[in-house]
């Protein structure tokens, strides 16, 4: 079955029409732009797949390491302080320490190496700015 390709003057046109609502299947492709209209016209999506823009990354990492977690058998975790990045003092002493210091120190405690120190810092940098936290 061939694909149907909307894009945003089909979207706007058949909202015009009157239609409400439409159904994105495998074969039903929306372009960037008519998915964004048909969200700021109010138009329903129908789909039974999560509602991601056609341009979200795909990240089958992320459900296959939720996976991996939830196959393995409950343990008690073990907590042992980690050094926080630039030498300082262990986690558990964080009574001292600043709110990024913190979750610096708990996303390298979780994560482990495979975090880049830099960029860590910039996402916790531009979070704590967009809720209001300095």
């Amino acid at each position: 079955m061939p694909r149907e390709f909307y894009t945003e003057k089909d979207i706007e046109d058949l909202f015009k029409g009157g239609i409400m609502s439409l159904e994105v299947t495998d074969h039903v492709v929306l372009t960037e732009l008519a998915y964004e209209k048909a969200r700021s016209v109010g138009m329903k999506l129908v789909s039974d797949k999560p509602d991601n823009p056609p341009s979200a990354p795909v990240r089958p990492y992320i459900s296959q390491r939720q996976a991996q977690r939830l196959a393995v058998p409950a343990a008690a975790p073990v907590v042992t302080p980690l050094p926080s990045h630039d030498g300082g003092p262990p986690a558990s002493q964080a009574e001292g320490m600043s709110l990024p210091q913190r979750i610096r120190s708990a996303v390298i405690a979780r994560l482990g190496a495979q975090v880049d120190s830099n960029l860590l810092d910039v996402i916790i940098k531009r979070v704590l700015s967009s809720t209001g936290v300095k």
